[in-house]
This record gives C-alpha cells, sequence and structure tokens, in this order.
C-alpha cells in the first residue's frame, strides 16, 4: 500500500540542517571510552567523551548500513525480512508489572512464559519479544539466562537479545550460537534483535554501548532509538524533537558501522510527549502519530529500516481509552510502513504493566488492520454481475449463488469483537471486550502446543543456564 508522508523536500532539508548543526556544536555524548576511541581513529573531533562528528562522515557511515537484512528463527517458515515494504510485529517489551483480570502485581517468570506462549500461538507477531515483562521473582544477575531459555523453547520464532549488559549480550550471542549451530552460522545471519536505547538528550550509556558492542561485531541486528518524550526528553516542538533524534540515531548508527561495517541497523524512534500538567508520559496521542509519519518518511529518506509505533496507550486498563489510543499508535505505524514494530501486543499503562487483556486487544487490532492494508483486488468476476441477473430488481442477495459460496470468507470475522443482539448479548453473560479477552487468552494457553526442539540442543541449552547461573552466583 501506498506510504503516507506529510513532509515536504522542504522540511526535510530543514531537518537535515538541524541534526547537523546538533552533532557539530553540541555534540553526542558517548559514556564508552572504547566508542570514543573509534570515531577519535576515524578522524572525528572529540573532547573527553563528547563527539562532534561531521555529519557528512557520519552519512558515509550510514551509507553502510544494509537497506534490507534477514533475521533467522529457528523454525525457517518464521524468519522475516526486515525493510523494504516488509512490517515485521513483536510483542510489549520492559514492564515490572502485569495485570491479570483485576489484579496488579509484579510480573514473574511463570507471566513471562505465558506471554512468550501466547506470542507463539498468534501468527499475528512474529517475535514474542525481549524483556515481554521484568520477572521479579528471579535472581536479577541471572534472569536473563531463564528469559531467554523461554524464547528459544516455547516459541520458535524470532526473539530480541537482552541488553542490560555486555556479558548479558555475550550470554545472548553463546546461547544462540548453541540454537543454530555456532558462530559463523549466526554470522552469515542474524538472528537476534536487540533495542539499544539512547539515554536522550544525546546520551549513549556505557551499558546499552557494551552490549551495542557485543551485538554487531557478531554481525546481529540492533536498534538504535532515541527516547523522546517531547517537554522531558526533547523540546517540546515536534519539529525540533525530530532533528534531536536524527542526530542521536544516525551517531548511534555509524558507531555500529565503525564496529563492523555493514552489520545490521534499524533507525529506532520512540517519540511521544509528557502531560504538561503532570509531568506523566503520554501515549496514543496526535503528536506522537505525526511524529511516527515523519519518522518512516525518513528513515526513507535516508534508505534505512525504521522501527517505531506499536499498540502504546497511557490507559490504567484495558478499557476505551486503552483501544483509541493503541489504534491511534497502530493506524500510523500502518500508513508508514514500520518495519519493525514493538509493543505490538499487551503494552498498558505507559508501558509500566503487560495485560494479558490488552494482548488480546491488540491482536484483534494488528487482524483488522492487516485486512483493512491488504491492496484491494478488482477484477470482472469480483463484480458479481450475474448475482444480480439471479436476484433481479427488489429481491435480497442472502440465498443468492454467489452469497452461498463465499459467506465463510468473504468478511472480516472478529477474534474479539462482539455483534451479538443486546438480548443475547446478556443471555451469554453481557460480557465487556475485557471480560472476552480474558476467555480468549485463557483458551489460548490451553490450547498451546511447544514447537519441536532437538532434545540434545534443549539439554545443551539447560546446561549453560545451569553453569553460569553458578558463575553469576546465583
Amino acid at each position: 500500500m501506498p506510504r503516507y508522508e506529510i513532509l515536504s523536500e522542504e522540511a526535510i532539508a530543514v531537518l537535515e540542517k538541524g541534526w547537523r548543526r546538533i552533532v557539530t556544536e553540541i555534540g553526542v555524548q558517548f559514556a564508552k571510552p572504547e566508542a570514543v576511541e573509534l570515531f577519535a581513529k576515524a578522524g572525528q573531533r572529540t573532547e573527553g567523551d563528547i563527539v562532534f562528528p561531521d555529519p557528512d562522515f557520519l552519512l558515509e557511515q550510514v551509507a553502510l548500513a544494509p537497506r534490507e537484512f534477514d533475521v533467522k528463527a529457528r523454525n525457517p517458515a518464521r524468519s522475516v525480512h526486515i525493510g523494504g515494504d516488509a512490517m515485521v510485529f513483536s510483542g510489549v517489551y520492559g514492564p515490572p508489572f502485569v495485570l491479570e483480570g483485576s489484579l496488579r502485581r509484579d510480573a514473574t517468570m511463570t507471566d513471562y512464559r505465558r506471554f512468550a506462549m501466547l506470542a507463539q500461538h498468534f501468527p499475528e507477531l512474529d517475535s514474542a519479544g525481549g524483556v515481554i515483562c521484568e520477572p521479579n521473582d528471579a535472581p536479577l544477575d541471572s534472569r536473563h539466562l531463564d528469559m531467554l531459555f523461554a524464547l528459544q523453547t516455547l516459541t520458535d520464532k524470532i526473539y530480541m537479545g537482552n541488553v542490560v549488559s555486555g556479558q548479558n549480550a555475550r550470554d545472548t550471542i553463546a546461547m544462540s550460537e548453541i540454537l543454530f549451530g555456532g558462530r559463523s552460522a549466526i554470522e552469515e545471519t542474524p538472528v537476534t534483535v536487540s533495542l539499544i536505547n539512547c539515554n536522550s538528550p544525546l546520551r549513549w550509556d556505557d551499558r546499552m554501548l557494551d552490549a551495542q558492542f557485543e551485538y554487531s561485531a557478531a554481525n546481529q541486528a540492533v536498534v538504535l532509538t532515541p527516547f523522546l518524550l517531547m517537554g522531558a526528553m526533547s523540546p517540546v516542538s515536534i519539529p525540533a524533537a525530530l532533528a534531536q533524534q536524527l542526530a542521536e540515531a544516525v551517531a548511534g548508527i555509524a558507531l555500529s558501522q565503525l564496529i563492523r561495517p555493514r552489520s545490521p541497523v534499524i533507525f529506532g524512534s520512540f517519540l511521544s510527549n509528557i502531560d504538561m500538567q503532570s509531568g506523566s508520559p503520554c501515549f496514543g496521542t496526535p503528536e506522537s502519530a505525526i511524529g511516527l509519519l515523519c519518522t518512516g518518511q525518513i528513515a526513507r529518506h535516508y534508505g534505512l529500516p525504521f522501527r517505531t509505533g506499536g499498540g502504546l496507550t497511557s490507559s490504567q486498563s484495558p478499557d476505551a481509552q486503552a483501544g483509541y489510543e493503541a489504534l491511534m499508535t497502530l493506524l500510523p505505524t500502518f500508513l508508514a510502513g514500520t518495519n519493525f514494530v514493538m509493543h505490538a501486543a499487551g503494552w498498558l499503562e505507559g508501558g509500566l504493566v503487560s495485560s494479558y487483556a490488552k494482548f488480546i486487544i491488540d491482536i484483534e487490532l494488528l487482524r483488522m488492520l492487516r485486512e483493512e492494508f491488504t491492496p484491494l483486488e478488482i477484477d470482472e468476476a469480483a463484480l458479481a454481475f450475474g448475482a444480480h441477473e439471479e436476484v433481479g430488481h427488489g429481491g435480497h442477495f442472502l440465498g443468492a449463488a454467489h452469497t452461498m459460496e463465499r459467506f465463510r470468507t468473504c468478511f472480516y470475522r472478529p477474534l474479539l469483537s462482539s455483534s451479538q443482539n443486546y438480548e443475547r448479548w446478556m443471555r451469554d453473560g453481557g460480557n465487556d471486550a475485557a471480560a472476552r479477552a480474558t476467555t480468549i487468552y485463557e483458551r489460548a494457553l490451553n490450547d498451546y502446543e511447544p514447537p519441536p526442539l532437538d532434545e540434545a540442543v534443549r539439554a545443551e541449552l539447560e546446561e549453560y543456564v545451569t553453569r553460569r547461573r553458578l558463575e553469576l552466583g546465583d
């Protein structure tokens, strides 16, 4: 489908001048000496841990990054293509809490596994994600091992790597080598996508950089993402936020190319605003939608695959607000043709909560939007002239041959929505969307079937997790 582009050539030129001025006059902080050293060796000006790169040099590095690339899943049928016209959807990422029914509580490893199972069950998701939720009942130093083991065994889709530290990234790479048959196999085609966030404004932190060094050196894909809430991490105007986003992203992408030329990267964007009365982050806003559409156009201008969007909401429950704010983000996500979509299912309460019911609401939205954005095919047979001949004037088409041949597949059939009349709806319990979503995810968990995995590979993964847990003191 055509991409929705709202920036003029003049506007893109102004943004180009803006980010160039930021990197040359203000600079970008890299809180890792090795990163600064790479820029210095490439002839770029540095002062302490601040890099003042030449904008043309940054664009030369960006041009090295592949415009499109594949990410391999352990089930080849689940492998994905990132870039071009492809859209890849991944689940919620990062929340420390879970909402199950009306109970908001700390997330557990059981929750983590259940969300991974749901992601495996629903074909609308290409990946369960990475930190689907933060399992607070598992030791902090070693929980990443159990999380990755769950992703590798409970799903056969692509997964995201852990980025808390360089060591966690090395564990991700080592376990991926076990799953895919060695270092050369994962370097030939990447098997992970990992989120490297910028500590906006204009600072790349040491922990994120440690992980970026490991993943880029191993030719694994990284999503270089400025984290911008306008009014807090960037100026309040959308153009100013876009210029800052470009400065941060281009600098981060250039670093990956200095670590390993032609290593796969994704231009990341997480752009919204705060409530200027309370200071709370807001999601599903018109400003974030505009920023999303602009980001897609900008990424295509620089020839980069990009990440943005998702089913974002500030709502505290899977209610009407959660639905319309998620749609306010997902619709421009599709209009922009986003290549990698994080938080596509399950995000609630500004990213603090992974919600089972919201997961199903988002799956319904994804199903509907995929149907809506499938190009319409029109040929003479689709005009159904024979149905007119059969029905004639003033008749109806309910029993026409054309209808009877197609009634099972002619229209979208909802997963979640109800079209019952009021009386039947009441007889069935009068359940709202959240209650119906609960029934659906519980049924999906009951129907879950684990994907097959070679027992020798599983045993080797288990041995690695056990050994590393002991080495980490847990």
